[in-house]
């Protein structure tokens, strides 16, 4: 048994020897032919062969090839921004001189996103714009989610520093229900807020590798939510992409102080990845963002109406009713003429002098605090991923994958939202085929100590004085009093809330502290601020591409998914109280693309299936065509249609926020609030007729929109002009949109209960709208290259909205025009080490609407710099730059903050 043991130790220990005696082994070297550096993440591949792997962070490749191979043979060399090589070769060993010269060539880039599978852009049927690694890393941005922005038809709406939201199209929003953001293949919105949160989980920013975006309607690939766009988000393969990198970058913000002092800007960067043998590599990433966040700091007044509001004029010191945009607790409003009143009832000698007071209402809104007194202006963002990447067979490889965010960062939605110690993670395992995939996935949302700002301002302010016990009182007693003394309206007024505000907690204290924190740390549920959502998304996904089976017919492609929601915010954001909520959709899609004409033409139809648990099914086709009517020059056509089920807080939230209550849209909350039994009662038809009038129902359905595309996209000039242009119209139906209703609080309600703010609630409600809301536009960009690898990318785009019906609110938030240039050269001078990137933004002003207020967004243009210095050496770079170099404070949403000017200085090693 000994022998037996021993002889298989020897056997164990001989076997890589074993092993490698049984390959062919080819290795080289690849280099940039311009500057003889080497060049990583270049694909060496046997031509006509499933063998292949990548080119090492010092330009090295190792190739084992089986030991029955032939010779002679042929290596393929291919890597974006590089020139296509091919090189002959006759037996195995090392390969010397092996040089790739950098391509100059626009409109090569292969894209996935528009079809499901590689095509060159050029030839992609539907509007497509990519963001490749090399733009990544020389974008003059603090942020590689910001370089989305410059892109053609992109409107991105800032909460804070960390939390952006993309759309295109229209219907720009905090959190963006109708835009689909996949990262790595899984969708990366947070389940219970059904949106994406920008950047904040997700990829760091040395493990990305491209984005991808499609404008406008998406859903018959991507599924429900991509009716305004899709982006999505690559990731870096371990065993492409190897070896340490990092990148440590520290800038300054506030240098102005006008919001806040001057700060520091932390982002820290560290990836690595490593390929163990032929069949196995692993990747380990993580990235930390900490910084003091931008202000939101917009004094206007607003005047509540239901759950929004309109900006009127008006200060804290000219009228006593103030309820500022970014100012919190003055939401609390009261009618004083009761306590006039019952001074009067108590003196009667008091009562002729009080009844000139009380003609018409005396509104007076309880003190508020700023932004800067509730909200902690330390952001702070911590990601981890990694993965795990095991090659089955040439053609098929296991994938292991996990992604981790935390922090704070903050939210514009019907309130302002202090997303504090959010976490979530993503986690899936896959399979990819040449042919197939497979893809599972779960995402799991945990708030932390989240909590409404505006709520918990509100809850505070009763904390430390009630408003109807002693406030109110206090103040109508005071008011009265300095009227008596000979005081002017304004200057009463000023003196009453002087009185009323004594022992008022100032912003800092150990008393404000104490009392603010024990309201946000306390569930909404229990009467504070917190909302404790810990919902959950479970998917499954695959797809099986059948053209090596019919690809002398035609290409086709088809898939299929499941989702599974669970609602759990205990009652704190949905009407989950008395247990979590599940939603399940499944869906199916098909795709056939067919050549004719010598590739002249080719028409692709897909069409997809999905169904909601809480609704009816939906199918929505698309149509495209793509004309070559010269080398490199096409245009395409598209009919496509796109819908999204109502998201999970329109089926189901249940919240209470500065100006009512928001409710979703299932029955059951209609029923919950008992709209039979206590009628509501329309606020338009109140405001526009006097009358009051029932608010009926119908059934709440998804929306959908139908969405025609002509476009253009070709190289002119000698191939240095790459053009690219489209117009769209698009009609939505069933557009969603919400309505405010009045309904009684008292016990026996009556129709006339609703006229009186003491004794009704507004309640907003999300309906479909009556009519067919349109949208229309056009983008145009031009790409190109100057001698010595000088570049310059414009853009200019538009978007507009017709057919909405008086007293809908449609979110649309679009400007009518806005333009992109940017500038730059990634690699000139001596040795090619320098380089440098411009970038200008400018978007015309336009009207926002939200639920928390509505007002005009004024026009902006931004200027972002960056200038590097290559040092081959020691594989590492040298930046400084700046976004906003300007410094010219710009918001792009109302309530959102002022951004200002970031400027950093950043090294990089070994940054792909």
């Amino acid at each position: 048994m000994n022998k037996i043991t021993g002889l298989a130790a020897v056997l164990l220990l001989l076997l890589p020897t074993l092993v490698f005696s049984q390959q062919s082994i080819i290795t080289g070297k690849v280099r940039n032919a311009a500057t003889k550096d080497p060049v990583s993440a270049v694909s060496v591949t046997v031509k006509n062969s499933d063998y292949g792997t990548f080119t090492d962070e010092n330009g090295n490749f190792r190739l084992a090839l089986p030991a029955t191979q032939k010779y002679p043979l042929t290596l393929v060399f291919t890597s974006v921004g590089f020139e296509f090589l091919e090189l002959n070769v006759t037996q195995p060993g090392a390969i010397s001189d092996i040089s790739m010269s950098q391509s100059a060539a626009l409109g090569q880039e292969v894209v996935i996103s528009a079809t499901r599978l590689p095509q060159r852009i050029l030839e992609s049927p539907v509007s497509v714009e990519r963001v490749s690694n090399t733009a990544l890393r020389n974008a003059p941005a603090a942020n590689y989610y910001d370089v989305v922005s410059n892109l053609k038809g992109v409107d991105m709406v800032a909460s804070s520093l960390t939390f952006k939201t993309v759309t295109t199209r229209g219907f720009a929003g905090s959190g963006n229900t109708r835009f689909n953001q996949i990262m790595d293949g899984m969708d990366n919105q947070a389940p219970g807020l059904n949106f994406s949160v920008g950047s904040v989980i997700g990829l760091s920013e040395l493990d990305v590798e491209s984005m991808e975006l499609l404008p406008g309607a998406s859903s018959a690939l991507y599924g429900p939510g991509g009716m305004n766009g899709t982006l999505l988000v690559n990731s870096k393969n371990p065993f492409k992409y190897q070896g340490l990198s990092f990148q440590i970058k520290e800038g300054i913000m506030h240098t102005d102080g006008k919001y806040r002092d001057p700060s520091m800007y932390h982002n820290w960067n560290l990836r690595w990845a490593q390929k163990i043998g032929n069949r196995f590599a692993f990747k380990i990433t993580s990235e930390f963002i900490q910084a003091k966040d931008w202000l939101a700091a917009d004094r206007r007044n607003v005047k509540r109406t239901g759950t929004g509001g309109e900006v009127v004029p008006g200060t804290r010191g000219t009228d006593p009713n103030y309820d500022g945009i970014n100012v919190y607790g003055d939401e609390t409003s009261g009618d004083i003429r009761a306590v006039l009143n019952g001074v009067a009832a108590a003196l009667p000698s008091l009562g002729p002098y009080v009844s000139t007071l009380t003609t018409n209402p005396i509104l007076v809104s309880r003190t508020g605090y700023n932004e800067r007194d509730v909200t902690d202006p330390n952001t702070v963002n911590f990601k981890l991923g990694g993965s795990l990447n095991y090659k089955i067979t040439n053609s098929l490889e296991a994938v292991l994958m996990g992604y981790f965010g935390t922090g704070n960062t903050v939210y514009t939605g019907s309130d302002r939202y202090s997303l504090k110690d959010l976490k979530m993670g993503q986690y899936k395992f896959e399979l990819n085929h040449t042919n197939w995939f497979f893809r599972a996935y779960t995402t799991q949302e945990n708030s932390g100590q989240s909590y409404n700002t505006t709520i918990t301002t509100r809850i505070f302010n009763e904390a430390w004085k009630p408003s109807v016990a002693a406030w109110f009182p206090q103040y109508g007693q005071a008011y009265l009093t300095a009227k008596l003394n000979g005081l002017s309206d304004q200057d009463a007024h000023t003196a009453a809330r002087n009185v009323a505000d004594a022992g008022r907690p100032q912003p800092g204290s150990d008393r404000f502290n104490k009392i603010y924190d024990s309201v946000r740390s306390r569930p909404i549920s229990q009467g504070g601020g917190l909302f404790l959502d810990r919902t959950d998304l479970y998917a499954l996904e695959g797809q099986y591409n059948f053209s090596h089976l019919t690809g002398k017919f035609a290409d086709l492609l088809v898939g299929g998914n499941y989702r599974r929601f669970v609602l759990n915010s205990q009652g704190t954001l949905f009407a989950d109280s008395a247990g979590k909520i599940p939603i399940n959709e499944w869906g199916m899609y098909a795709q056939l693309t067919k050549p004719f004409f010598n590739d002249l033409l080719k028409i692709t139809l897909s069409g997809r299936y999905d169904k909601n648990s809480n609704f009816k099914g939906r199918f929505t086709p698309r149509a495209t065509a793509v004309f070559k009517v010269a080398n490199n020059n096409n245009i395409r056509f598209s009919y496509q249609q796109a819908y999204r089920f109502p998201s999970t807080q329109q089926q189901w939230i249940n919240l209470a926020v500065g100006g009512g209550i928001l409710i979703g849209g299932v029955p059951q909350l209609k029923e919950f609030y008992n709209f039979t039994g206590n009628p509501v009662y329309s606020l338009t038809d109140l405001q526009n007729s006097g009358q009051l009038k029932v608010q009926s129902f119908g059934d709440f359905k998804p929306e959908m929109v139908t969405s025609y595309e002509f476009g253009y996209r070709g190289l002119l000039a000698n191939q240095r002009l790459l053009i690219d242009a489209y117009g769209y119209w698009g009609q939505y139906q069933d557009f969603i949109t919400r309505i405010i209703v009045l309904q009684s609080t008292t016990a026996n309600p009556q129709p006339t209960d609703v006229l009186n703010p003491a004794t009704r609630r507004n309640i907003s409600v999300p309906v479909n709208s009556p009519t067919k809301v349109k949208t229309y536009g056009f983008g145009v960009s031009l790409d190109y290259r100057f001698d010595y690898g000088f570049f310059v990318n414009s853009n200019f785009s538009s978007d507009h909205l017709s057919n909405v019906e008086a007293g809908y609110i449609s979110y649309f938030n679009a400007p009518n025009y806005r333009a992109n240039v940017v500038v730059g050269n990634n690699a000139f001078g001596k040795n090619k080490r320098l380089g440098f990137n411009l970038a200008y933004r400018w978007q015309d002003a336009f009207f926002y609407e939200s639920d928390l207020a509505n007002g005009t967004v004024p026009a902006f243009h931004c200027l972002d710099a960056q200038f590097s210095y290559r040092i081959p050496d020691i594989k590492s770079v040298v930046r400084i730059g700046a976004n906003n170099i300007l410094n010219q404070y710009y918001v792009t949403a109302m309530a959102n903050p002022s951004i200002g000017g970031l400027y950093y200085v950043s090294f990089g090693y070994n940054i792909f």
